[in-house]
């Protein structure tokens, strides 16, 4: 198990293991949320979107607007 410090402004670095593991690269995005008294943080990397494709009924039109947004967010 691994552990980080909380700075003042609220950041915490997350291990370059878990990093690697997750693909979380400067500039990836990461949802945050509670389940059960804990906190969950889960990349969103190209391998999540693809994996949420096909829940929305949206045929992949969905799927496409997200990459090309988040490559427009890449250029920035």
């Amino acid at each position: 198990m691994d552990k980080a410090v909380v700075t003042v402004k609220g950041q915490v670095v997350i291990p370059s293991r878990l990093r690697r593991r997750f693909g979380i690269k400067k500039g990836t995005q990461v949802y945050l949320y509670e389940r059960e008294g804990e906190i969950i943080l889960k990349p969103i990397t190209d391998e999540y979107i693809r994996t949420m494709a096909g829940m929305t009924g949206t045929k992949g039109r969905l799927l496409k607007a997200l990459m090309e947004e988040k490559t427009k967010e890449r250029e920035l």
